[in-house]
């Protein structure tokens, strides 16, 4: 008996390490959606369903995943986070005050992130995202240093990973310090560590059968901020999607060792930061084209694959409905470009040199927006849009809407808001809230992920699975 005993314990010892063994993943894709709190994926979700008239909502790619749950947001200093401590604790599994970048919060001890345990265990690695390289989050991957507003030390920190692959719109301030010191320029200290720089993903398709790492920005000339928000972009613009796919193709070439790939979609933050309902929803929907190309290739690989989706934080505060039961989402489509385009459409008319009318200002925001069309305006909305009109078009007194991430025409701006309401939209403010983050996982170890949990509880619980050491 007790020998048949011993046979049953060592089978289900053999059994569970079996089990074990195949839940470690190969390939994970971390994807955050900067400022996505649940609200902007039900807002996503709704809108789509709306176009078809539908009173329901149209599932995204990762909101299908078989696990989801979601996690606290907040920073060791502040209730509400910013993206340097919200990226910290998603890469290095510790709080930190906000600002701080990959480190503790006195700027004194540097921590390590899932990305360089990740790269310890053989893995190549992936940084990814919309926005600058060296913006608050996928720093928080690479980088170490007390402030996230140090964009050239961040940058020089990229050197210093050594990991295979980066990619975004470009830097911020590759020659100039902390201090405001004309530096060298970063660019050539890439090359030397060994990076070649694709500018554009047509440069990105000439060099990426022989370059071992590589960094793809925008073409030259263009924005190094940020990539064009989707519902600006055109042909040819780089997305966060073909960055995503051209990472996958990278980091598996000539590898099976297994690959770490960060992707942010950061500009959901900052048009949740301008209070611009519909170009947060077409934010949303490009992340999700990304995240597309994440579960193409777990379809190819499910054994090995594990997909994290979630979110530093949400911005905004937003509300799906703003006092009538019924939802008018729908008339979000009427938007055509962000608020962000329309300022500068509003800006080039003033500055055209010739007598602009309201009638003509008008026609700008019913054919970009579906104002005095689609959307109706009330004789009081009316007197307020052309009070703002009189004052920047006729006395030449400009008025601004200053968020986090933009100096929009205050005119753009009150027009949009008009939308948004129509629209059932309402926002608690311009800035961060506490809300929880979501969390969807699909793929090897995905079940881990199946209760409420800190946001430190992320990076920790993938360094498991995967079995890196990031508590050092």
């Amino acid at each position: 008996m007790k020998k048949i005993n011993v046979l049953f314990y060592l089978f289900l010892l053999f059994f569970v390490q079996a089990v074990s063994a195949q839940q470690k993943p190969k390939y994970v894709f971390f994807m955050i959606g900067d400022g996505m709190g649940l609200n902007q994926i039900n807002l996503t979700e709704v809108f789509l369903a709306a176009q078809q008239d539908r009173n329901t909502v149209f599932p995204l790619a990762f909101s299908t995943f078989p696990y989801a749950t979601f996690a606290t947001s907040y920073s060791l200093s502040h209730g509400v986070t910013d993206s340097g401590a919200g990226g910290t604790a998603l890469a290095v599994g510790k709080k930190t005050k906000n600002g701080v970048i990959g480190m503790d919060s006195a700027g004194t001890i540097s921590y390590k992130s899932v990305a360089y345990a990740a790269k310890e265990a053989g893995y190549k690695v992936g940084i990814t995202t919309s926005v600058s390289i060296d913006h608050a989050t996928p720093a928080s991957f690479y980088a170490h240093q007390p402030s996230r507003n140090m964009y050239y030390e961040i940058a020089q920190d990229l050197v210093k990973s050594n990991f295979d692959f980066f990619g975004g719109s470009g830097f911020l301030r590759p020659d100039k310090n902390a201090k405001n010191e004309q530096v060298p320029s970063l660019f050539p200290r890439f090359e030397q560590a060994g990076y070649t720089l694709a500018y554009g993903l047509a440069d990105y398709k000439r060099i990426k059968d022989k370059a071992d790492k590589i960094i793809l920005m925008n073409v030259k000339g263009s924005d190094s901020e940020s990539l064009k928000y989707a519902i600006d972009q055109q042909p040819g613009d780089l997305n966060l999607a073909e960055i995503t796919e051209s990472a996958i193709e990278s980091l598996t070439r000539g590898n099976d060792q297994g690959f770490f790939l960060m992707v942010e979609g950061g500009k959901i933050d900052w048009a949740a930061h301008a209070n611009d309902a519909t170009t947060t929803i077409q934010e949303v929907l490009d992340f999700n084209e990304a995240v597309k190309r994440a579960v193409s290739f777990y379809e190819k690989h499910p054994d090995e694959t594990l997909i994290i989706v979630t979110a530093d934080h949400e911005t905004g505060g937003i509300a799906i409905g703003n006092g009538s039961s019924r939802l008018n989402t729908k008339l979000l489509a009427q938007q055509k470009v962000s608020q962000t385009a329309l300022s500068q459409m509003l800006s080039d008319l003033r500055a055209s040199g010739k007598t602009v009318a309201w009638d003509e200002v008008k026609q700008v925001l019913q054919a970009q927006l579906g104002l005095f069309g689609a959307v109706k305006v009330s004789k009081e909305e009316e007197a307020h849009l052309f009070a703002i009109y009189e004052k920047s078009f006729v006395k030449h007194e400009e008025e601004a809407a200053k968020s986090l991430y933009a100096n929009d025409d205050k005119l753009a701006s009150e027009a949009v808001k008009m939308l948004n309401t129509a629209g059932s939209v309402g926002w608690a403010s311009g800035n961060h809230s506490a809300a929880y983050i979501p969390i969807f996982a699909i793929g090897a170890g995905a079940e881990q992920f199946s209760h409420k949990m800190e946001n430190i509880d992320i990076p920790k619980k993938l360094a498991e699975l995967a079995g890196w050491t990031i508590d050092e």
